[in-house]
């Protein structure tokens, strides 16, 4: 039996987990080609045009499941990893947005409900419904459970050594991880949804663009939890969506820092949640005199335009640190 995940959304988070549990269950597992034009054309006449980009890219991830004749497509409805938190209403509808949009292959859909009290996403419960659509033995679901908890463990504590997702998935992480020591290096945080940095097509890949000009890149799934959470405890109120106060958090992070010389957001078009991280930012970031780039993308950016603006601010940067200019505020 073959069991499709779209290269899309949380994908590039929980990976680990959903195709190790699989592997170790004994399904063949296909995962949908890597984000191109084509496809995101597809997707667009799949999808109502009002809706953020990262949807629009996920259908079209779908769609190259059905092309595949997979069996099932995983799509798991997520709901909540902590406690008074929940995932953007795109997420948790997105189970039944694809039923309707797939009709075809709507009792073919694999939607298990995400809700824990913690990201590690491989409680038993979660998956209870899936095991028994599939004629998995419980006993048997929980070991496979029990493998993805520790890919998952691994994946976390090399991201938090500084490795990109690329090259934890290539197996590039026998060295030390990027890192320019010379003088003039300048060091910036990206804020970013996994999503968004980590498909090389929407974000043109920034990351290897920034470091290709001398930059050392931390983004927010490189951070720890206690790093993300400690900058929040003064706001009287944080948000509602449980990886937008990962990038909150994380954006204060790199504010609060001497060490981040710099800081980039990157959002996709039409994303509500970023509207609020982008606004506190831009405002903190005044305050603090800390330069701050927003890059907005959408399926129509230009990989020149996304070059000039990330050279203009890596050399900004870079003039910044300068003896004869000092910090100077911008």
């Amino acid at each position: 039996m073959r069991i499709g995940i779209p290269r899309a959304l949380l994908y590039y988070y929980y990976y680990p987990v959903w195709v190790t549990m699989f592997k170790e269950l004994g399904f063949e597992i296909v995962i949908s080609d890597d984000t191109n034009k084509k496809m995101i054309d597809e997707g667009i006449k799949v999808t109502v045009q009002e809706i953020c980009v990262p949807i629009k890219i996920f259908n079209s991830h779908v769609l190259d499941l059905i092309k595949n004749g997979v069996d099932y497509i995983f799509i798991p409805r997520m709901v909540s990893i902590k406690k008074y938190e929940t995932f953007c209403p795109k997420f948790l509808g997105l189970p039944d947005m694809a039923k309707v949009i797939f009709k075809d292959y709507g009792d073919r859909i694999l939607s298990p409900k995400i809700l824990n009290k913690n990201e590690n996403i491989t409680n038993f419960s979660s998956y209870k419904g899936i095991t028994s659509k599939l004629g998995i033995a419980p006993s048997k679901m929980k070991g496979a459970l029990r493998a993805a908890d520790r890919e998952f463990e691994k994946y976390r504590s090399l991201s938090q050594k500084g490795f990109t997702l690329d090259e934890i998935l290539n197996g590039k992480t026998s060295d030390e991880p990027f890192k320019n020591t010379s003088p003039d290096a300048v060091n910036i945080g990206v804020l970013g949804y996994v999503y968004n940095i980590y498909d090389s097509f929407i974000s043109m890949d920034i990351i290897s663009k920034f470091r290709s000009l001398g930059a050392n890149i931390v983004t927010f799934d490189m951070l720890s939890e206690k790093d993300i959470y400690k900058h929040m405890e003064h706001l009287k109120k944080q948000l509602f969506w449980t990886f937008s106060n990962k990038l909150l958090g994380a954006g204060l992070y790199f504010l609060n820092e001497d060490r981040f010389d710099g800081i980039v957001h990157i959002t996709a078009f039409g994303c509500g949640p970023d509207s609020y991280i982008g606004k506190m930012m831009e405002l903190d970031s005044e305050k603090k005199h800390k330069p701050f780039l927003t890059i907005r993308v959408d399926e129509h950016t230009g990989d020149s335009h996304l070059v000039t603006r990330v050279e203009a601010f890596t050399d900004m940067l870079k003039r910044r640190k300068m003896p004869q200019f000092g910090r100077v505020s911008v």
